[in-house]
């Protein structure tokens, strides 16, 4: 599928700031006075910056609203709602940390299970797509949680945490690729079922549907080397986890937790990159694309 930036920007913010709250509201680090209003103030900006990307996203971004309206069957309303209960709930908690020296566990507590289960809905929303067999397995929540986890951990100052995470994600990562590599030949989807001829017989492509582009081969068509993917996977696990990790193990100074960040960063927009560039889409066998 086409790797829009604006939801590469959306999944990697949005990932780091709930993964940030999560450790926060757990009160792992329980920061009060103006580190808690360094540290809550990222994680709401990395939150904000991530959910404003995903607005722009829609076609029509001042009908941000009506993603609400759908909770009850679709995930990307319900992740709406689980993030604007997060960073409500949260908010409390991060004031009274700020400016009474200290936080109501319960609210953080809670914003921490809000802030958990809305990562888990954005995965969700990917993984529940049939049409798209890489994404629909059930690795795709695991990197996202794992993600989240470990750079929020990162950010949060928890070292120890960080480390088991990045190594965690490493393994994931791989996992992902991995099963996902074998998940389109898995579905069973071929040009017969793309067209609804599969029962005629074996059914191949003599000419495609039409010569132009169209919004479908756009949007849902985007072929990548393999070669390329490749080089792109390990550039992704050794920036998105290897290397912090390695970092991690080093004496613990600003600089080196500084590096690890920013490596972490990089690396996984390079495989959120991948996430969309690599999702065949069932729609590219009508056209034999796949």
């Amino acid at each position: 599928m086409h790797p829009a930036p604006s939801l590469i920007l959306f999944t990697v913010l949005s990932g780091l700031g709930f993964g940030l709250l999560v450790w926060l509201g757990l009160g792992l680090r329980a920061p009060t006075g103006l580190a808690a209003f360094i540290l809550f103030g990222l994680a709401y900006a990395l939150t904000g910056a991530g959910l404003i990307a995903a607005a722009f996203h829609l076609g029509h971004p001042e009908r941000a609203l009506k993603a609400f309206t759908q909770w009850r069957s679709s995930w990307l309303s319900r992740e709406a709602v689980l993030a604007v209960a997060t960073l409500l709930v949260m908010a409390p908690h991060a004031a009274a940390s700020v400016f009474l020296g200290n936080g109501v566990p319960v609210l953080g507590w809670a914003g921490a299970v809000l802030a958990l289960t809305t990562i888990f809905a954005t995965a969700m929303i990917y993984a529940q797509i049939r049409a798209v067999p890489r994404w629909h397995h059930s690795s795709t929540p695991v990197v996202f949680l794992l993600a989240a986890l470990a750079g929020g951990a990162l950010l949060a100052g928890q070292v120890t945490l960080a480390l088991w995470g990045m190594l965690a994600l490493s393994l994931a990562m791989v996992a992902h690729w991995v099963a996902g590599d074998r998940q389109f030949r898995a579905s069973g989807s071929s040009t017969g079922t793309a067209t609804g001829l599969g029962s005629l017989g074996r059914v191949r492509l003599l000419e495609p549907p039409h010569s132009g582009r169209n919004y479908l081969l756009r949007e849902m068509v985007h072929v990548v080397g393999r070669k390329h993917a490749h080089k792109l996977r390990l550039i992704a696990l050794a920036l998105g986890a290897l290397l912090p990790a390695l970092l991690l193990l080093l004496p613990v100074s600003y600089i080196s937790v500084a590096v690890a960040l920013m490596a972490h960063i990089a690396g996984m927009l390079v495989q959120r990159w991948l996430f969309f560039a690599e999702a065949e889409h069932v729609v590219g066998l009508y056209y034999g694309k796949r």
